[in-house]
């Protein structure tokens, strides 16, 4: 069992950055590989970033490759996401989810274990 608390939200200007980590409980953490998803109001939750149990295979939605960078220290039981040039159309909440098996990583449904989410605002 884990559980998970994002924090780094915030509000910022179009082409700032911000970077979101992720805090999971247990003793169990490097067991998961983890996810970050966005919620855009009134639309599902999309799929942003994924990273192996070890650190590696990290993988984007094309919406963030190239801007985005996902990371994570298993010593510090964190995943973080770093968010370079962002954009109006990057503001969403933000939730991290662990899974223990969640193939390339861009499926909701692999993952069981979910943040309560941070709130990201670009302003343009």
């Amino acid at each position: 069992q884990v559980s998970l608390v994002e924090s780094g939200g915030g509000l910022v200007q179009a082409g700032g950055s911000l970077r979101l980590s992720c805090a999971a409980s247990g003793r169990t953490f490097t067991s998961y590989s983890m996810g970050w998803f966005r919620q855009h109001p009134g639309k599902e939750r999309e799929f942003v970033a994924a990273i192996n149990r070890s650190g590696g295979n990290p993988y984007y939605a094309d919406s963030v490759k190239g801007r985005f960078t996902i990371s994570r220290d298993n010593a510090k039981n964190t995943v973080y996401l770093q968010m370079n040039s962002l954009k109006p159309e990057d503001t969403a909440v933000y939730y991290c989810a662990a899974g223990l098996s969640t193939g390339r990583g861009d499926y909701a449904g692999f993952y069981r274990h979910w943040g309560q989410g941070t709130q990201v605002t670009v302003s343009s």
